[in-house]
């Protein structure tokens, strides 16, 4: 896929908001993703574990946290997303590695996994189809001027990235890219 026909990221035509600082210990920004984060279905061959993920920064007034995984160049029209949590307590700036697997197990009591673009309330890995090029992976974590979204776990990924966008503080992401 040539970079004039790329769809714009995420965060391109939200409103501005101050940087919160992200990192990551399976991640480089810019740096394909391991197979550990590559999707265990739509023969993908990954092992559908999400990265672990660290962010600073935030902002004072800082309530709650969320993090999401979003595909812009998804052959759908409207992108993928493949990670929707959110409600994490402001104490937290860390998830592990494998905290979205679906079993809370990693997640600090209160988040919500949202559904992601498959329907299901977890994490799906990089699962690009092949020969469409390279996919863009953007984790963002989103710092929060309320301590829970009001939502629940069958909101769809558009309706929480709504609300989110009228909460943020600040917010920070990872891009990685992945193809096949």
């Amino acid at each position: 896929m040539a970079d004039a026909a790329r769809p714009p990221l995420p965060h391109e035509f939200l409103p501005p908001a101050p940087a919160l600082s992200v990192t990551c210990d399976d991640i480089d920004h810019g740096e394909r993703l391991a197979t550990a984060h590559v999707a265990d279905i739509m023969d993908a061959g990954g092992e559908n574990v999400s990265p672990h993920l660290q962010w600073s920064g935030a902002p004072p007034g800082t309530q709650s946290f969320a993090v999401t995984c979003f595909d812009p160049d998804a052959p759908t029209g409207s992108g993928f997303w493949h990670w929707v949590v959110f409600d994490i307590p402001a104490d937290v700036t860390e998830l592990r590695r494998g905290a979205g697997s679906g079993e809370m197990n990693g997640l600090p009591k209160g988040a919500i996994h949202a559904r992601n673009d498959t329907g299901a309330a977890c994490y799906v890995g990089a699962a690009p189809p092949p020969g469409h090029g390279e996919h863009r992976y953007v984790f963002t974590v989103y710092a929060l001027g309320i301590p829970k979204l009001g939502l629940d776990e069958s909101a769809t990924p558009a309706y929480v990235g709504f609300t989110l966008t009228f909460n943020t503080l600040a917010r920070g992401s990872i891009v990685a890219v992945y193809d096949r």
